[in-house]
């Protein structure tokens, strides 16, 4: 598996260098079936021909990978392809044979055979392409499988504003508080504990290594924790409301260093530096991704609405003031005394919101990059 894992990012590799080569002599893009004929002769080179020992459709999805990164950066979707580093990102993917054995715990991967795995769920339907992974020390494997489903109707009729927060991880509009999960504060001091170790040591020794290796079974202990309680609090979110409406927040943005440069720099440095550390460690955009994909499931919507003064605007009198929001934490009209949390009334600003948009008829994502609704809206309560 790490041999496939090595020889994926060969391939990729001389192929990103390939290219670039290409373009700084001016020469055309090749396709994914000119590199296709690369891969061909890079195998019959004896210098290379360990690549015959790894599965073809490995080294081929390699080839797919980078076809598709560069269409994504010609489309403006994502940055220029990089190169691949060894022990970043390590998988190779099989677009077929794959065979599942359920009743034994038991997979058979191509050129590997069959080999016994622990279940996180029951798979379903006909399975398609699968792709072996290597997490701190662990190897993973994910199953693509597709299965017929009715289309499905929303089990509720009622809509909730959503607003996401440091101290609150998320404030629903029915009054319901989710406190956030701080997975990355509360391991802060073993991580940072660890990377000291880790520096210490000569980098690519033996015991080097091994830092290493404590490194990233904490960063993974962090992930497996913020993903649990992401999954968690976005099904009860998404099978108890049909309609979510969300703020449409540019997290990127909002997280994006105040450092400035030598000339002119920035601000409360130190004090942004923590509050990136914070958002990035509620995340934000993966609970609006899940709930987006849950409520589709589901048969749901996701509804974005414009971000401005949702916690400056008084649901009571409707009036919109900076100083209606003396803290972080207090809301208080100035102009008709109404006093509340602030994360409540921007629930509760987000929902009408929502209600505004639906009443108008407008169901498309605030931003392009916003989930889709789904076709067939559910019936609201009032």
């Amino acid at each position: 598996m790490r041999r496939s894992c090595g020889a994926r990012r060969y391939v990729f590799n001389r192929a990103l260098a390939l290219q670039k080569e290409r373009y700084a002599a001016g020469d055309k893009h090749l396709s994914y079936a000119d590199l296709c004929k690369h891969l061909t002769a890079w195998k019959a080179d004896p210098a290379t021909a360990w690549l015959k020992e790894v599965h073809s459709q490995a080294l081929q999805q390699a080839l797919k990978d980078l076809d598709r990164a560069y269409r994504n950066f010609f489309e403006g979707r994502a940055e220029l392809p990089r190169f691949k580093r060894k022990g970043k990102d390590d998988a190779f993917r099989h677009p077929q044979k794959v065979e599942l054995d359920q009743p034994n715990g038991r997979i058979r991967v191509p050129k590997l055979g069959w080999m016994r795995y622990r279940a996180s769920r029951l798979v379903e339907g006909e399975i398609g392409q699968g792709t072996v992974s290597l997490r701190a020390g662990k190897w993973h494997v994910s199953v693509q499988t597709k299965r017929e489903v009715e289309k499905p109707v929303h089990p509720s009729t009622t809509l909730v504003g959503i607003d996401v927060g440091v101290t609150r991880f998320a404030t629903l509009s029915d009054g319901t508080v989710i406190e956030p999960a701080n997975a990355f504060r509360k391991a802060e001091a073993s991580l940072a504990k660890a990377q000291r170790a880790m520096a210490r040591k000569i980098r690519f020794s033996s015991n080097w290594r091994k830092a290493k290796a404590k490194v990233q079974r904490v960063q993974a202990r962090i992930a497996r924790i913020r993903s649990d309680f992401l999954h968690k609090a976005s099904t009860t979110v998404s099978k108890n409301h049909a309609v979510v409406c969300v703020e449409d927040l540019d997290v990127r943005a909002m997280t994006a260093s105040a450092a400035g440069t030598v000339e002119e720099p920035g601000v409360n440095v130190r004090q942004k530096a923590g509050l990136n550390k914070a958002i990035l460690d509620q995340g934000w955009g993966e609970f609006r991704r899940q709930v987006g994909y849950k409520q589709k499931w589901l048969g749901g919507w996701l509804l974005p609405v414009p971000a401005p003064n949702t916690s400056r605007t008084c649901p009571e009198c409707g009036h919109v003031a900076a100083g209606n929001r003396p803290s972080q934490a207090v809301f208080w009209c100035v102009a008709c005394g109404y006093a509340a949390n602030a994360d409540d009334v921007a629930s509760i600003n987000i929902a009408r919101a929502g209600h505004a948009r639906l009443a108008y008829g407008e169901t498309s994502p605030v931003r392009a990059s916003a989930q889709e609704p789904t076709e067939a809206g559910p019936a609201l309560a009032a």
